[in-house]
């Protein structure tokens, strides 16, 4: 069973879907903290398995997984250019002191005054 830090819904909820107006990469990134915890390692999964799983195009996925990497939410790793990736979910909050966590809060939001 996943079990979601409290941050995840309070605050990653409300960044990803309001403020930066891309559900989908919640979507995504819930759907593959949830793999990783059943399979208790990262998941190796294509663009097109991934996308069927969340139920969106293989481009909205595609978008969704660049802007979690981008927002350092998630890593990728390939063994070989065409192999299939291998993504870790990222929770840069848990290990983050208070005084960092509110740092990167501030950081998801560069655009509000």
């Amino acid at each position: 069973m996943l079990n979601l830090d409290d941050y995840v819904i309070d605050v990653l909820m409300r960044d990803l879907v309001a403020h930066d107006r891309r559900p989908t990469s919640f979507l995504i990134y819930i759907w593959l903290a949830a793999e990783q915890s059943r399979r208790e390692q990262a998941v190796r999964v294509s663009y097109q398995e991934l996308a069927e799983s969340v139920g969106v195009s293989k481009s909205s996925a595609q978008a969704a997984v660049s802007w979690l990497i981008r927002r350092k939410l998630l890593t990728v790793s390939k063994e070989k250019a065409t192999t299939v990736p291998r993504y870790t979910v990222c929770s840069p909050w848990r290990r983050a002191p208070r005084r960092e966590r509110r740092a990167l809060e501030s950081q998801s939001h560069p655009h509000s005054d």
